[in-house]
């Protein structure tokens, strides 16, 4: 096995540290740890997460007989932003299509990121389309209207509580892939009996057909818009 066909990934619920090595070919967890904990309320004293790593990624590495490179966080924190931000756009062209999309959602997301300058997006999904009047929940293409309005749902994480996960694994040389919501991804699939590897892989591979495919921060020299839009692809 390769070691692009495993992947890691730490979850860190109010009380409960869970580790997972997970095999995307075959979709199974190959290892799996976990430890109950007190209710955080401090993220920057994680000091039972540092013994926590200490002791399952040499197992993981040992099992894998790979280094670490990468890990996925997944995470519930009630301090986690979770907002809707509205927009409306003329369009000049009379004709909404997958370019007067793209162009709006950039505008909402760039707006977010001027008003919360201490947030990085993790998720951010169209909750409706609304053209000439009518709500759409799922984007129709080449429609002919003046306008152009979206709802949009960001949920982001602090880059102050980024830092300290970044700080955290600088330790054994891992970087942190990206960040998930722990409560957004539940949700998602509440109704299925899946580990939350199984649902991240999900969520990744378009489970959710509004949510934009945002490119991981570890990712370089990749034009903004490869994989930006999923439902584009």
């Amino acid at each position: 096995m390769i070691e692009e066909d495993l992947e890691t990934y730490l979850s860190i619920s109010k009380n409960k540290f869970e580790i997972f090595l997970f095999d995307k070919i075959n979709l199974k967890n190959l290892y799996k740890e976990e430890l109950e904990i007190k209710n955080i309320i401090d993220f920057e004293e994680l000091n039972n997460l540092t013994k926590f790593l200490d002791d399952n990624i040499f197992r993981i590495e040992k099992l894998s007989k790979k280094f670490i490179k990468n890990i996925f966080v997944i995470i519930e924190n009630s301090q986690n932003l979770n907002i809707n931000i509205s927009i409306k756009k003329k369009n000049y062209d009379y004709l909404v299509n997958s370019e007067s999309l793209k162009n709006t959602l950039t505008e909402i997301k760039d707006l977010f990121k001027e008003n919360y300058r201490d947030q990085n997006i993790i998720h951010m999904i169209v909750n409706n389309y609304l053209i000439n009047g009518k709500r759409y929940f799922f984007f129709e293409d080449n429609i002919k209207s003046d306008d152009l309005c979206l709802e949009v749902n960001f949920i982001s994480i602090s880059k102050n509580l980024e830092q300290i996960f970044d700080k955290i694994f600088e330790k054994y040389q891992i970087k942190v892939e990206q960040f998930f919501d722990l409560n957004y991804l539940e949700n998602q699939l509440k109704d299925e009996k899946l580990e939350l590897p199984e649902i991240v892989q999900k969520i990744r591979n378009g489970y959710n057909v509004n949510e934009i495919t945002l490119i991981p921060k570890n990712i370089k020299n990749k034009g903004f818009f490869e994989n930006f839009f999923q439902f584009f692809s």
